[in-house]
């Protein structure tokens, strides 16, 4: 039935979608190589010579998986908040993105130590793993420690500890291998090709299509444990399952993308502002055009600044989202005391 609280969904989601939209079309003209608008359109009716290579080959691809890493690493972010019922848990945070980039590494400089590629599965399953692993720790020691500061806390530390490894990893690779591997650990969504898309489309389609599934035992796991278990969801398999689509879609930037930071905090709560709503059927799609946004802007900003060098995503998306982290925190603190 349609009424005024449907409106303002409908006018929130227009808005998300003419950013994306703008967001989209002046990533595609801005850069390095200036191109105009009307060349952009035309390069997609098949004209405009080199500027249509740039567009369709090289920035299109990267617009698009702006979208889709910014958009899984916010839902990500979205299902750790529920899952441990506190409004600064994400990939980042906890360690797990640090974690996937861990493995990712190990597995990148041991393949090429041997000459071999890794192709999208490989890095795929190498990050997921990594994040399997971190998210396993974090459990570990949930059991162990109640307090949830405390948790978060630990969470940064194992980041730290991932990172750390990650640069002595990097530091003692052989000169062939560091630059291809240094870049990526900085975090950029350069590089990124049609095949690479289609991977990323496929998985980010499911894991979202599974996470608006779970809309409604998220809405009751929100009202508390207890009311939970009342209307018949089993707990242990749904925190599974949150687990793993979480650890999926994070790893699945870490692995293409490497580390980008503080969207899966900022994101979503952003988002809930906007719609004044926490419900997860209305705000996961949300979350995820709000995460393409995000990511959009955030790397228009690392291609443009500094054109022709390039900042790392991960840098530019910790400037913009760093302060919302703190804002939260403090919000939370006020409402505490």
């Amino acid at each position: 039935m349609f009424n005024k609280e449907n409106f303002k969904y409908i006018v929130c989601y227009i808005i998300l979608i003419a950013a994306l939209v703008v967001l989209g079309l002046v990533n595609l003209a801005a850069g390095s190589v200036d191109i105009s608008i009307s060349d952009v359109f035309a390069a997609f009716s098949g004209e405009g010579g080199k500027s249509a290579y740039i567009i369709t080959d090289i920035r299109l691809p990267r617009v698009f998986a702006a979208l889709l890493l910014g958009g899984a690493l916010s839902v990500a972010g979205f299902l750790l908040q529920t899952f441990f019922a506190n409004p600064i848990a994400g990939p980042f945070v906890l360690g797990i993105s640090s974690g996937a980039k861990l493995f990712v590494a190990l597995t990148m400089i041991f393949l090429l130590q041997y000459g071999i590629q890794i192709n999208s599965f490989g890095m795929i399953t190498a990050a997921f793993c990594g994040s399997m692993a971190a998210m396993g720790i974090i459990l570990l020691m949930s059991a162990k420690v109640k307090s949830m500061s405390i948790l978060i806390i630990c969470g940064i530390m194992i980041g730290y500890i991932c990172t750390a490894v990650t640069d002595f990893i990097v530091t003692f690779a052989e000169d062939s291998n560091i630059v291809n591997l240094h870049y990526w650990s900085l975090g950029s969504f350069s590089g990124i090709t049609w095949d690479n898309i289609k991977v990323i489309s496929v998985i980010v389609l499911v894991c979202l299509v599974c996470s608006f599934l779970l809309s409604k035992p998220i809405s009751a796991y929100q009202l508390g444990e207890g009311y939970a278990k009342s209307m018949g969801l089993n707990i242990t398999v749904f925190r599974i399952e949150l687990i793993l689509l979480s650890s999926l879609m994070s790893a699945l930037v870490a692995a293409f993308a490497g580390p980008v930071s503080f969207v899966g905090i900022a994101v979503p709560h952003l988002v809930k502002t906007l719609f004044k709503s926490s419900r997860p059927l209305i705000v996961i799609p949300g979350i995820f055009l709000g995460g393409g946004v995000f990511c959009l802007f955030a790397d228009l900003i690392a291609r443009v600044v500094f054109a022709p060098l390039e900042l790392s995503i991960s840098s530019v998306t910790a400037i913009m989202g760093a302060p919302i982290v703190i804002f939260i925190m403090l919000k939370e603190r006020r409402k505490a005391g």
